[in-house]
């Protein structure tokens, strides 16, 4: 017999951001929980969070901005991995009871920093056989980023340059390239030199020991075929790369400091000192493919999601604390349930 759709949760709920998304968090333990999961739609029992800095950042963008794109008050959190409660109509491939992870495009009101969370079902994969919770709940907005910002522009051989390894992006960035065949060259602080070289990369330029960055990466005199950049600084990196990426090589913007970087180095021509080669500015695209794709490869021991600390969901706003802090070395994971062998008496279903 089918679980009676949740009425109720408990969830963590903002309805303000002034001074930092996490001064303004609350633990509420009977909000009401998603509504029944439209056509192509799943509810899910989150058991691990994943977070990720747009969870803090999107919403702190002002508070007009945050009651249109998200809906307040709102629970926090977009990467899960948990079990399937009920399905919409056009999403029965999914199963009451199944292990999936995936992740929201975009902070909602419903995250999933929320005993249940509603989401697209082409937003979600099943969880392979033999991969942990913990793994799978940080890998959908950071892995699926890395994946998409090399998918398509390299090739087996081909010699790869992300500018910063160490973050959540850029370690997935690492694994995914040498799982393409790629060379790969980053950048990151004296602390996480041996991090990036665990994960997988070839040659690791510690920026802190640079007192000109790119000089430093002209010094190295590879010429890359690919170029991606996490950290949008220095600011002469895009400008300076055609010494060091083919001409034909793509540099490919994931973070930036801010959008005016993004503008002036699209606006600013080559003649005047600008760029002389293609910039591509990333976005998001979120796919169950994708996902899949990368759950196949952590399945084979070839992708693991590098795993900072974990949180119990009590202590969120200490999680929150830590990602704001920039000194994660990896994922920040929340644990918002326990998992349990008899599923099924917990949720009800039989």
């Amino acid at each position: 017999m089918a679980e009676a759709h949740p009425e109720n949760m408990k969830a963590w709920l903002y309805s303000g951001t002034s001074g930092g998304l996490e001064k303004n968090l609350e633990l509420k333990y009977s909000i009401r929980a998603p509504p029944v999961p439209r056509t192509n739609e799943v509810i899910v029992k989150v058991l691990s969070a994943g977070l990720n800095p747009a969870d803090f950042k999107v919403p702190e963008m002002g508070m007009a901005a945050t009651h249109l794109v998200i809906g307040m008050p709102a629970t926090p959190g977009m990467d899960f991995c948990g079990r399937v409660v009920s399905t919409g109509p056009s999403a029965t491939h999914f199963k009451p009871g199944q292990l999936v992870y995936g992740s929201h495009s975009r902070p909602m009101k419903f995250g999933s920093l929320g005993e249940f969370l509603s989401i697209p079902a082409s937003f979600v994969s099943p969880l392979p056989e033999g991969v942990e919770i913990d793994q799978a709940a940080g890998i959908g907005i950071a892995g699926q980023s890395a994946y998409q910002s090399l998918l398509g522009y390299v090739k087996e051989g081909d010699k790869v340059f992300i500018n910063g390894g160490s973050g959540g992006c850029g370690l997935f960035a690492i694994q995914i390239a040498k799982n393409m065949g790629c060379h790969v060259t980053v950048t990151c602080s004296t602390r996480n030199v041996e991090l990036c070289y665990r994960m997988g990369a070839d040659n690791v330029i510690d920026y802190t020991a640079e007192e000109d960055l790119v000089a430093g990466v002209k010094r190295q005199g590879v010429i890359y075929d690919h170029i991606i950049d996490h950290i949008g600084l220095p600011s002469p990196l895009y400008f300076q790369c055609h010494h060091f990426l083919k001409p034909d090589g793509v540099f490919v913007q994931v973070g930036a400091s801010s959008m005016l970087t993004f503008a002036g180095r699209l606006a600013w021509p080559s003649i005047l000192g600008g760029g002389k080669r293609k910039y591509v500015i990333f976005f998001f695209t979120n796919t169950g493919q994708h996902l899949t794709k990368l759950g196949e490869m952590m399945e084979e021991g070839n992708l693991q999601t590098q795993v900072d600390s974990v949180y119990e969901f009590e202590d969120t706003v200490q999680a929150f604390e830590k990602l704001r802090s920039g000194r994660a070395r990896g994922k920040i994971i929340v644990h918002v349930a326990k998992p349990q062998a008899h599923w099924h008496q917990e949720m009800g279903l039989f």
